[in-house]
C-alpha cells in the first residue's frame, strides 16, 4: 500500500489500484502478461494467455488510479457499450468473443490484436509520443506514405460502415488506433462511446481529445452527425499525414490534392464539408487512386 493505492502482482504484471479487488476469476482465465491500468475512463484491461490462445479483457468495477467517478458509472457505461461491438462487428474493429458480469464489475473479453496504440501517453507522453524512436506513434509516422494511407483506408472504410449503421462516432482519436507493424494490419480499439442517430449535444464539451473535436463538439445541444464524423477523419488524417494541428500545407506528407480533401473535411464551418462520411471517402479515394 502506497499513499492509499493497492499493489498487485501477478504473473507478468504489476499495478496499482485504489482499493483491494479480488482478481481470482482473472486468473482462472491463464496466464496475465499485459496491463493497462492508467486510462481515465474507469476500466483496467488485460492481456491474458491460455491455451496459446491469447485474449484482451476489458474490465469496470474498480476504482483505478486515473478514475475519478464512481465505478458503478464504469460498469454502466461498459454494459451499455457492449452491444456496438456486437452491432458493428467489421474487419477493423477489435472482435468481441464474450461479456459477463463478475461480482459488482462488469467483464469483456476480445480475441487479442497484436497491434500498438498510437498514443501509449502511459509509456510516451508528449513530448516522448513524438520523439523517442520507440514510441508507436513515432514509429508509424516513419511508415512510408504508401502504408500510412492503406491504414487510414481501414479507419476510414469502417466509418463508413458505421454510418451505414445510423451511428456517429464520439470520442474516437489516435489512442483508439492500433497498428500491428509485423503485419501492416490496422485495428480500432474503442467504440465505447458511439452513438445511434440523432445525438445531440449533451454535454456542453463531448468525451474526446481535442485534437480530433469538431466544434458542434464542445456545443450544447449541437447535433453531432455525419459531417462531423468527416471533421474528425480529416482531424485524423492530419495526425497521421500532417502537423496535428498544424495544418499547413508545409506539414503535410502526401500529395496537395489529398491535403484539398483533409482541409475541407476540418473546415470549421460543418456546411463547407462533406456532407456524409461516404462522400468524404469517396473524395478521397477518388484522389488517391489518381495520384
Amino acid at each position: 500500500m502506497n499513499n492509499n493505492l493497492f499493489t498487485y502482482s501477478f504473473d507478468n504484471v504489476n499495478f496499482e489500484l485504489k482499493e483491494k479487488v479480488d482478481f481470482t476469476w482473472l486468473k482462472e482465465m491463464g496466464y496475465v502478461f499485459e496491463v493497462f491500468s492508467q486510462q481515465d475512463s474507469g476500466n483496467i484491461c488485460f492481456g491474458v494467455e491460455q491455451d496459446g490462445q491469447k485474449k484482451f479483457v476489458k474490465y469496470a468495477g474498480v476504482r483505478t488510479v486515473e478514475y475519478e467517478g464512481e465505478p458503478a458509472v464504469a460498469v454502466m457505461r461498459l454494459k451499455r457499450a457492449i452491444p456496438l461491438y456486437y452491432e458493428l462487428k467489421h474487419s477493423s474493429l477489435i472482435e468481441i468473443e464474450c461479456d459477463f458480469m463478475i461480482g459488482a464489475g462488469y467483464a469483456a473479453v476480445f480475441k487479442w490484436f497484436d497491434g500498438e496504440c498510437l498514443h501509449a501517453h502511459w509509456s510516451y507522453p508528449p513530448p516522448a509520443k513524438y520523439t523517442d524512436p520507440n514510441s508507436p506513434f513515432y514509429k508509424y509516422r516513419q511508415l512510408p506514405i504508401k502504408k500510412r494511407l492503406e491504414s487510414l483506408n481501414s479507419i476510414f472504410n469502417f466509418h463508413v460502415f458505421i454510418e451505414e449503421k445510423n451511428y456517429v462516432a464520439i470520442d474516437f482519436y489516435d489512442g483508439s488506433i492500433l497498428y500491428d507493424f509485423v503485419n501492416e494490419e490496422t485495428r480500432i480499439c474503442d467504440i465505447d462511446l458511439y452513438e445511434r442517430k440523432p445525438f445531440f449535444n449533451n454535454m456542453g464539451r463531448l468525451w474526446g481529445s481535442s485534437r480530433f473535436m469538431s466544434p458542434e463538439e464542445f456545443e450544447l445541444g449541437s447535433e453531432i452527425d455525419s459531417r462531423s464524423n468527416v471533421y474528425t477523419l480529416g482531424a485524423i488524417a492530419f495526425g497521421l499525414l500532417g502537423g496535428e494541428l498544424d495544418r499547413t500545407i508545409e506539414k503535410w506528407e502526401a500529395n496537395k490534392e489529398l491535403y484539398k480533401v483533409a482541409y475541407t473535411a476540418v473546415e470549421n464551418d460543418k456546411r463547407k464539408r462533406y456532407q456524409t462520411v461516404s462522400e468524404f471517402y469517396e473524395a478521397w479515394n477518388n484522389t488517391t487512386s489518381s495520384s
